[in-house]
């Protein structure tokens, strides 16, 4: 029978501190009959099923899709900032 090697191995994420966060907005006591912008730029791979799955799992909410499939954001307009009560902005290469 052989003898068991021990390899020990050190963490390359190291130790996190502790970070102090604030909201840029209240939060929305309820989504329904709210207006949520979805934002997708870049490849569509897993916000498509995730589209599907936030319409499905809410459908209360009123859905405003802006897809843009090239590596520039397109920025929500004066008018979807006004309207906007919530966003969900999404980058995938």
């Amino acid at each position: 029978m052989t003898e068991r090697e021990v390899h020990k191995c050190l963490n390359p994420v190291g130790i996190e501190e502790p970070v102090e966060t604030f909201p840029l907005a209240p939060r929305l006591d309820t989504l329904d009959g709210k207006t949520i912008y979805f934002s997708i730029t870049g490849e569509p791979d897993i916000t498509i099923p995730l589209e599907k799955k936030l319409k499905s799992d809410y459908p209360n909410v009123i859905w405003k899709v802006k897809k843009t499939y090239t590596t520039v954001q397109v920025p929500l307009s004066d008018e979807e900032m006004k309207t906007a009560d919530g966003l969900i902005q999404g980058v995938c290469w």
